[in-house]
């Protein structure tokens, strides 16, 4: 079962909203004129008088400022991992309102290379994240595993912060991917630096060929083409089409847990900027 967990805060808002107005303007004026007191009302206004500044607070930064995420595979490695908690910024792209997620304010675009957060067109109620690749009139082509932008092949480098270890990834010494399979098709990897726009960024790809589709795109006007920096195991605009404006929730800028399961908290990915 989904939760609209956004519907919900706008909901809990309004009600406790309401409790703090009737008491206001009409329940304490009856009571200062001799009207009789309700004692259910009054645990009502009393609840909604201490939650309804904190859930002010929460919707206003969750809608406009800031909203927290959790990577759920490693689509997006070696940038992202399983475990991360992020946060999106949610005004880069403009703000929106919660739950219709209508536009009132535009404050700016996406550019190339940003790491952004998205509903999924086929279902809204999922959120993806990826990297932009193409802009709106682009045409993309992904062949024998290079990327080219508008006839310019994307610049990449090999990346020695990466290494295998039996059958565990390290990134600059620490590890953040273990156990992986030696019997499995794919389950090395190798890594470049790739350079979109002004960001410089490491992408995977893997020793043999995984999922990863062959083509050539055009960006739809209003759409942006995404992809993930595990190129081999990502399921994005390859697969899913270019995504629409509308659809795009706001830019993933900082780790600020990381914890998967029951591991303890890997303190090395705290507070790291998302590039």
């Amino acid at each position: 079962m989904d939760f609209n967990l956004a519907l919900i805060l706008v909901l809990l808002t309004v009600v406790s909203g309401i409790f703090v107005a009737y008491n206001h303007f009409v329940y304490s004026k009856n009571l200062q004129q001799g009207g009789d007191p309700s004692k259910g009302l009054d645990v009502a206004i009393e609840y909604s008088r201490s939650f309804f500044p904190v859930l002010l607070i929460v919707l206003v930064i969750r809608s406009f400022i800031f909203e927290p995420f959790r990577i759920p595979s490693g689509s997006m490695m070696p940038t992202l991992v399983q475990g991360d908690f992020i946060f999106v910024k949610k005004f880069q792209y403009g703000l929106r309102l919660p739950v219709t997620e209508t536009k009132i304010i535009e404050t700016g675009s996406p550019e190339r290379g940003d790491v952004v957060v998205f509903r999924l067109p086929q279902n809204p109620s999922v959120n993806y994240i990826k990297r932009v690749i193409g802009l709106p009139g682009d045409e993309i082509i992904y062949k024998d595993r290079r990327l080219s932008i508008n006839g310019e092949l994307v610049s990449v480098d090999a990346s020695s912060r990466f290494e295998m270890r039996d059958q565990d990834l390290y990134m600059d010494g620490t590890l953040i991917m273990n156990d992986i399979d030696p019997q499995s098709p794919g389950t090395r990897f190798d890594a470049y630096s790739e350079v979109l726009g002004e960001r410089r960024h490491d992408i995977l790809l893997e020793q043999q060929l995984g999922s990863s589709r062959v083509g050539r795109y055009r960006v739809p006007e209003g759409h942006y083409f995404m992809m993930g920096d595990n190129r081999d195991n990502s399921k994005d605009s390859r697969f899913i089409d270019a995504i629409p404006e509308t659809h795009l929730v706001g830019e993933a800028v900082l780790i600020w847990m990381h914890m998967d399961g029951l591991e303890w908290p890997n303190w090395g990915r705290i507070g790291t900027r998302i590039q």
